[in-house]
């Protein structure tokens, strides 16, 4: 029998960028994990632990799977940027990416049929235009920001305001597919 490969994720991006590169998970299984920032916490090894937490979970349930999971993390220095729930949070978010360089961190777990974990933490840096009240009311009208880190999808109407992008397009998104591939590769899920 084949082996299974188990998203430990509640994002839809995962999956279709998943699928864009010929992955289709077996299953998805979001973990209910607590996600708050410990004191002093830096961004990058906050989302290799939030990964990490996020697949320990689903991998005690699905024991004969390998389990991915992915976290993603928009900061401006050692700020880490919340996940827009609002549009005040949104906006306040947009506010302060505008004209700025600002880093995305792509943690990813994969944990194996046979206990073994593998961590990657992928950093991309990304700036916005020095954005206009205007095309922020535009971001905040659209709702593309519900729910992302940062208050932006890459893969949205903020693409078209983004002057710079340095690292994986798809870490932004949410997944950095060189990088799971190879780690897929690694553990001998994918030949």
């Amino acid at each position: 029998m084949a082996a299974r490969l188990v998203l430990a994720s509640a994002s839809p991006r995962r999956v279709d960028l998943l699928t864009q590169i010929g992955i289709e998970p077996d299953a998805v299984c979001p973990a209910d994990i607590d996600e708050t920032v410990l004191d002093r916490e830096l961004p990058g090894p906050y989302a290799e632990r939030m990964a990490t937490e996020k697949a320990r979970p689903v991998a005690q349930q699905h024991q004969d799977a390998y389990v991915l999971a992915g976290d993603t993390v928009v900061s401006v220095g050692r700020r880490i940027l919340p996940k827009a729930e609002d549009p005040a949070t949104a906006r306040a978010c947009l506010n302060l990416l505008s004209g700025r360089r600002h880093r995305v961190y792509g943690g990813v777990c994969l944990i194996s049929p046979d206990g073994k974990v593998s961590t990657r933490l992928v950093q991309t840096a990304v700036a916005f235009k020095r954005l206009e009240v205007k095309e922020i009311d535009a971001m905040i009208e659209s709702g593309e920001w519900s729910g992302k880190a940062g208050g932006y999808a890459i893969q949205g109407a903020s693409e078209g305001l983004i002057r710079f992008i340095n690292g994986s397009y798809s870490n932004v998104v949410g997944l950095p597919l060189f990088d799971v591939r190879q780690m897929l590769i690694g553990a001998g899920y994918l030949k």
